[in-house]
């Protein structure tokens, strides 16, 4: 977070923003001789009646209509009664209807002023913890779902007893460490998810350097990046899930990662078999995540900002990702 929207975030520097909204709209419509003194005065008339109202009456908003309004009447009644009086004790004057009116349509719009401020801030403290959770809850899926995959290879070596093994653990072990222990935060530093990226293809390798040509690319000003943790991830392992098996010919798998202009563009292609590949199919894996989860994090994390393309052509399935850094 920024230091900017670490004072945006602030409810102290909230709260003197909005009082002193109210503050230059009192004074340009208040006629007295001291308008600054004035209202000041009224301002602190007016914020026991406010806070009141915003952390005990609007609570009910939501519960029971008739209690809030019942409250918000009596609210108003109570601190006109007791401001008027507090004015007239100061200023030395008798009661006046008008007094009364005045300062109770005041405190009428300073109240609305303040509830709806409260609710709309509420609503999106609300909005971004739900976004927060479903976040969370996707990274927690994400890394079975990955882990899966993975020990399906070292099974598949184990049984033909590889000597490959040994290699294939340490490389898992490495992959293991960073979505574990590194990708707790919002945003990780983009060369750390590619060298996750480099250690995932070169796992895969192990596994398929007979029968694939395997590729990764990189280009840009890639060091001062940070991003999503664990975004690409899902589109390379479908790339091999996936990969298609060619009788003529190896096939191919080829990554590339490219920042110009601080737009980011993943892109990876992978050989396919002669059947149609479509997105309904490749969500149809036993852990029921993959794309789908992808695609909800881009939502959440770059929402207008990204660009998600996927095809096959030819032979060929491709998807090419496009964020706005």
């Amino acid at each position: 977070m920024s230091k900017l929207d670490h004072w945006i975030d602030n409810k102290i520097v909230q709260n003197a923003f909005v009082w002193f909204l109210l503050f230059l709209i009192l004074l340009t419509t208040i006629q007295a001789e001291s308008r600054i003194a004035t209202s000041c005065f009224i301002i602190l008339l007016l914020a026991p009646a406010v806070y009141i109202n915003n952390l005990l009456i609007l609570p009910f908003l939501r519960k029971k209509l008739l209690v809030f309004l019942s409250l918000f009447l009596l609210n108003l009644l109570v601190f006109t009664t007791i401001s008027v009086s507090i004015i007239r004790t100061v200023l030395d004057q008798e009661f006046e209807v008008m007094m009364f009116v005045n300062f109770f349509g005041i405190l009428v719009l300073a109240l609305v002023f303040a509830s709806a401020i409260k609710i709309a801030r509420d609503s999106f403290t609300r909005r971004q913890h739900e976004q927060e959770a479903e976040l969370k809850l996707l990274k927690e899926q994400l890394n079975p779902h990955f882990l899966f995959n993975t020990l399906n290879n070292l099974y598949g070596l184990s049984v033909v007893k590889s000597d490959k093994l040994p290699d294939l653990m340490l490389k898992l072990s490495d992959l293991l460490r960073y979505s574990l222990y590194e990708t707790k935060e919002t945003y990780v530093p983009l060369e750390k998810e590619i060298t996750y990226l480099e250690n995932y293809i070169s796992l895969e390798k192990i596994r398929l350097e007979d029968s694939t040509n395997i590729r990764f690319e990189k280009s840009g000003n890639l060091s001062s990046k940070k991003i999503a943790p664990m975004l690409f991830i899902v589109f390379v392992e479908n790339a091999f899930k996936y990969l298609g098996v060619i009788e003529t010919k190896k096939s191919k798998v080829t990554v590339s990662i490219k920042e110009e202009n601080n737009t980011l563009t993943f892109t990876c292609d992978n050989t396919v078999d002669a059947h149609d590949i479509n997105d309904e199919n490749l969500e149809k894996d036993k852990s029921g995540i993959g794309l789908q989860n992808a695609k909800k994090r881009l939502a959440l994390m770059y929402p207008e900002k990204h660009t998600l393309t996927i095809k096959e052509n030819k032979g060929t399935f491709s998807v090419v990702l496009k964020l706005d850094l």
